[in-house]
């Protein structure tokens, strides 16, 4: 039974929301749709709303840790969608996943040690790797048949004694591929034969669509989990990126105890009073929302590849096997990545992410976030369309 209007269109603009009041900031134009960063265009659940209403009301906001309600809460979320049995000493909590992917290197590997990624991936991996000082190694990904997979040859080529570590985004960002058990088996075989920490960012696995089943990489054996961080949130899961709440799980004793040094040395001890409250209420008592979210992001994929497909054959399309973005093949256009800019921007007045910023590998994409109210998703086709026409 759907309980949510998640066709409500709620005015964003003016809240301070990146994705729709910085359009100026980041592609230079304020007239155009936003359909780019990946938070939704739907409220939180109501459970978490009245649980930060309940904390508003105490009204006051000292020092908070967080509460081994918290910690069981996220325990059985994970037991319970996921299959995969942790333990809640495994837990580091932490602002976000970008944080800990920033943490995991700085604390498990030294300036110039090289770190691997696969390409295209989500940009800010890119950037933790380079800011930090760490020497980064790129994996192409191939694109067949809309969907990603590793090359293993050209993976273990790259691998000499100063990697130490891998990113993995698992499920895939922006691609939307899913990895499958014995795809991350195989890639976990190599690591562990060559000594590589595996740091695993699996925001995205609460958002699999309908005929796949996302796989934590450290569930798969004991090694693995010995030899990796899996980073989670609820932020993606239950559209609450702005209270800024993740967890990073890690097995291993001596990992563990090396991240969270280096946190004190950071001064990190706790999450935000808000982060700890909506997270607790959101794993409780968020599934029947994200169900009913799930459904309707896939008829919203559903809509928009009909679309594309119908309307703009020029563009090569498939329905992602998770996520709620939709990564789009421009190619075949045969524009360079400044024109496809010109027109999404100038004529369709659509901003979308462009692929290149997720590698060069990416380049002639498009992502577009179909998390939003059906009328805005038609609308954003439509430009599309304008965009191309």
């Amino acid at each position: 039974m759907n309980t949510y209007n998640l066709d409500q269109l709620i005015k964003r603009t003016g809240t301070s929301s990146i994705k729709w009041d910085e359009t100026n900031k980041f592609f230079g134009c304020k007239d155009v749709l936003p359909m780019w960063i990946a938070d939704m265009d739907f409220t939180a659940p109501q459970v978490v709303n009245d649980a930060l209403i309940e904390k508003i009301k105490h009204g006051i906001y000292g020092y908070t840790s967080v509460p081994s309600s918290n910690s069981e809460a996220v325990q059985a979320w994970i037991k319970r969608r996921h299959k995969w049995d942790v333990l809640p000493e495994w837990f580091t909590y932490i602002s976000g996943v970008v944080p800990a992917l920033s943490v995991a290197i700085q604390a498990l590997t030294q300036p110039n040690d090289k770190v691997m990624i696969f390409s295209p991936v989500y940009y800010p991996f890119f950037d933790m790797i380079n800011w930090n000082d760490r020497r980064l190694v790129t994996s192409p990904l191939h694109f067949e048949n809309g969907r990603y997979h590793m090359d293993w040859a050209n993976f273990e080529s790259q691998i000499d004694e100063d990697v130490k570590l891998l990113l993995l985004c698992n499920p895939h960002n922006p691609g939307g591929t899913v990895w499958t058990k014995e795809e991350l088996k195989k890639l976990g075989d190599i690591c562990v034969k060559h000594n590589i920490k595996v740091v695993s960012d699996e925001i995205h696995g609460d958002h699999v669509l309908t005929g796949h089943n996302y796989t934590p990489y450290a569930s798969i054996s004991d090694t693995f989990a010995q030899m990796s961080i899996t980073c989670m949130a609820p932020t993606k899961t239950f559209n609450i990126a702005g209270l800024q709440a993740a967890v990073m799980l890690i097995p291993n004793k001596e990992i563990r105890e090396k991240i969270n040094l280096f946190q004190m040395k950071q001064g990190h001890f706790t999450l935000n009073a808000f982060a700890i409250v909506a997270m607790e209420a959101a794993y409780r008592f968020g599934e029947p929302w994200l169900d009913q979210v799930l459904s309707y992001i896939e008829v919203n994929m559903d809509t928009a590849i009909a679309f594309i497909q119908e309307e703009l054959p020029a563009l090569c399309v498939s329905k992602p096997e998770g996520s709620y973005l939709l990564w789009i093949d421009c190619r075949h256009l045969g524009i360079s990545d400044n024109e496809l800019k010109e027109l999404l921007l100038k004529k369709g007045k659509l901003a979308l992410d462009f692929g290149k910023k997720f590698g060069p590998e990416g380049d002639g994409f498009v992502r577009m976030n179909v998390a939003c109210p059906r009328e805005t998703l038609i609308e954003g086709l439509k430009r599309l369309k304008i965009a191309f026409s």
